[in-house]
């Protein structure tokens, strides 16, 4: 049976005055860009927003301008969906310094150049107070929740610490209070990856319309292999070969999921700027919830009165179930409302996009009290 239609609104703000950033500096002219599916009903307390992940985008559940493949949480986000918009008024934005329409590296800094690496270092806060500046455009003053998976998770938990009293539940799913050591050594070598290639130019490859796409291209590889898990590439890939029946005593792609990771690459590369994705990735690493509020993550949620809910994967080891668990008893301690489940799912950390009826559940109970 064919989906219900969704009806999609495409806009961009323009913010009037400077965005202040963590960093000590502020950028003007800033412009965030977002899609809104449902309907904001009279008294404005339906909204509900939803923040993407790293390599996400607002398009959450309409085709992506540039590939045309369908929004990433199509499944999750429509009518009669449990992220329902025949119930709510869903707000999806693309962070500051993506690569979608809102300001980023390859935005103009005012005088006809992109940024590139001008552009200041941002942080998952930051992030969060540009789409703030949307809540206050569209009047919004408190949403009946916020939802995010992954680094999307980071911004959801960020909004909580520090707009407590802009709404009034919080989801949470396969994310993390902080990145750890090993977190911060992935996004490392992507960067270096990237870095180190000779079309990079420093970050100034706008202008030749060429940029570090062989770099990206690993950068992506390195990453994803952190999205899976190791049962999850076992039962799909094993040590099948690609395309043949012998090796080839190369280095060609012999085996599937080699040809799998690069496929991952050079299609990424299509669709995201190189530069964002340093910009991104470093954000993800500075993000430590504790440390902005005093060193106790606790004192984070002190002036929460918002319902939590934590959801963790059992085969994900990008964001393991340990890292839900000390968000939840951060939010014991700080006396708020909180339910934590952990779902297995064989996908790894890209459970959270993926078919797992089980957090379907979890996300539509949750949202309807």
């Amino acid at each position: 049976m064919a989906k219900p239609a969704i009806t999609t609104a495409s806009q961009v703000l323009e913010l009037s005055a400077p965005l202040p950033l963590d960093g000590g500096q502020s950028l003007s002219g800033v412009r965030v860009a977002y899609e809104t599916y449902g309907t904001l009903n009279a008294d404005k307390s339906n909204a509900l927003v939803i923040f993407h992940a790293l390599t996400g985008d607002q398009c959450v559940a309409s085709p992506h301008p540039i590939t045309g493949k369908p929004g990433w949480w199509i499944r999750m986000v429509g009518p009669g969906l449990p992220i329902d918009t025949d119930r709510f008024f869903v707000i999806c934005a693309n962070v500051l310094g993506g690569c979608y329409g809102s300001t980023g590296p390859a935005s103009s800094d005012g005088d006809g150049r992109p940024y590139a690496m001008r552009f200041p270092v941002i942080t998952i806060r930051d992030m969060v107070r540009a789409q703030v500046a949307v809540l206050d455009a569209l009047g919004i003053e408190q949403l009946h929740a916020v939802v995010g998976g992954s680094m999307g998770g980071m911004q959801a938990l960020s909004f909580a610490a520090n707009w407590p009293e802009r709404t009034r539940a919080v989801l949470v799913i396969a994310s993390t209070a902080r990145h750890s050591a090993q977190n911060i050594a992935f996004h490392e070598v992507g960067r270096q990856a990237i870095m180190a290639d000779p079309k990079w130019q420093g970050g100034d490859y706008y202008p030749s319309g060429k940029g570090p796409e062989n770099g990206l291209a690993v950068a992506r590889m390195a990453a994803h292999i952190t999205y899976l898990s190791e049962e999850g590439m076992h039962e799909k890939f094993g040590r099948k070969l690609q395309d043949r029946t012998e090796k080839t005593f190369g280095f060609d792609a012999d085996f599937q999921v080699e040809s799998y990771l690069r496929h991952q690459g050079l299609s990424f590369t299509d669709r995201f700027d190189a530069n964002s994705y340093l910009y991104i990735t470093r954000a993800m690493d500075y993000f430590d919830l504790a440390e902005e509020h005093g060193g106790r993550l606790a004192d984070a949620f002190r002036a929460s009165k918002a319902r939590f809910c934590l959801v963790s994967f059992d085969t994900d080891w990008l964001y393991p179930t340990s890292e839900s668990r000390t968000i939840a008893h951060a939010l014991n301690a700080a006396g708020a409302p909180v339910s934590f489940v952990e779902l297995s799912a064989p996908f790894g950390h890209d459970s959270f996009l993926l078919d797992v009826p089980a957090l379907d559940r979890v996300i539509q109970g949750f949202l309807s009290q």
